[in-house]
């Protein structure tokens, strides 16, 4: 796959006509269809492979509140330039499949001044949204930082095959191989591969979602990497607003018609998902709920127009029946990753991961409704 340095892509991004205020107006020049937001599709193709740095909440499309808050951070993703700060460092591209394809490699995140003496802290794997058909690894970098900076955690964030390659369950097989790989590896990079938990958006959450209700299910191994007799289970998964249940999510209002034969849905699972139930079934995290699975946060906005908020709630009410811990915050007036206040949800975040990774006994992660803000997205 083609690829350009942070820097190229800023340049090239701001090659573009002016509009009368000066601002580069990149929507009238790729908005071929003018619906006021741009597809992976609709960007040059040297550009698309860094779609996922500029599409923040990973819902497929670029809007302009996107691009401008990409102009306020000057760069694409979660960084300035396309970087992280100076006590990170970032292990790009790591080939975990064994297979050259460059949507089977992960970025590791690591705290520079780590010492290999100490003990190993906990893992948090960041999977991208972007409707299963876009998106990308570097996207997750800025959700990691935080976290990995405080010394508590290392971090890796990961790509797998989008529908426009393969359709499932390859994308949950390359999710299982990148965690086999980061589990056999952790002795060599400092962290503990039996302490992991995944963190994802949208697309992203599903994933997670999947990695934490499907451990044992081998038909969703796959054959990917070389690890094959590693355990893929997580011990904790951070799920943002992703689907749950495929055959439910046209019951409710959305801006997608998700029984369309060209819903993101129906592209994962090879055809409309009311005529292929089974397919649909076995994408749909609710089918694998048991007693056995890893505990959950999960965060929705009750106005999202994509992804329904009923499927978390119906996911948080199964995972409770079967006696898994599960909490479901409800983000007040929030849609679909907007209102999403990060300065409200880290705490809550690390309070879950404290708890779920680092036994800490004393941390508390409840079920509430935060009402939807204006401050920095996650």
């Amino acid at each position: 796959m083609f690829r350009q340095t942070a820097a190229t892509f800023l340049t090239l991004w701001a090659l573009l006509p002016l509009s009368a205020s000066g601002q580069a107006d990149r929507f009238s020049a790729w908005d071929a269809n003018k619906d006021g937001k741009l597809s992976r599709d609709e960007l040059p193709e040297n550009l698309q492979p860094h779609f996922g740095r500029v599409d923040r909440d990973g819902d497929g499309f670029i809007t302009r509140e996107e691009e401008n808050e990409r102009q306020r951070r000057g760069a694409g993703f979660g960084g300035r330039n396309g970087q992280v700060s100076d006590k990170l460092e970032v292990v790009r591209d790591v080939d975990y499949g064994g297979t050259k394809n460059p949507r089977q490699t992960l970025d590791l995140v690591l705290l520079k001044s780590r010492e290999k003496d100490t003990v190993p802290v906990p893992l948090i794997v960041f999977i991208h949204g972007g409707a299963w058909r876009a998106g990308s690894k570097e996207s997750g970098l800025g959700n990691l930082a935080p976290f990995v900076e405080s010394g508590k955690f290392a971090g890796a964030t990961i790509n797998y095959r989008l529908t426009s390659e393969a359709q499932w369950p390859a994308q949950i097989h390359d999710c299982k191989a990148a965690i086999r790989w980061l589990r056999a590896h952790g002795k060599e990079y400092g962290y503990d591969g039996d302490k992991i938990a995944v963190w994802g958006s949208s697309a992203g959450g599903h994933l997670v979602a999947m990695l934490g209700v499907s451990g044992g299910v081998v038909a969703l191994e796959g054959d990917v990497g070389d690890f094959d007799d590693t355990d893929s289970r997580v011990q904790a998964v951070i799920d943002y607003f992703g689907p749950s249940e495929m055959l439910t999510m046209g019951d409710h209002d959305s801006t997608m018609d998700h029984n369309a034969a060209d819903s993101p849905e129906s592209l994962l699972v090879g055809g409309a998902i009311q005529e292929n139930k089974d397919k649909a079934k076995a994408a749909s995290p609710v089918t694998y709920v048991d007693k056995d699975d890893a505990p959950f946060l999960i965060v929705h906005g009750d106005k999202d127009p994509l992804v329904p908020f009923p499927q978390s709630v119906t996911l948080d009410a199964m995972l409770g029946e079967a006696g898994v811990s599960s909490t479901l915050i409800r983000i007040g007036g929030g849609g679909h990753g907007q209102g999403f206040d990060a300065n409200e949800l880290r705490p809550r975040i690390e309070a879950f991961l404290r708890k779920t990774l680092l036994g800490d006994g004393t941390a508390v992660v409840k079920e509430e409704t935060l009402k939807a803000g204006e401050g920095e997205r996650p």
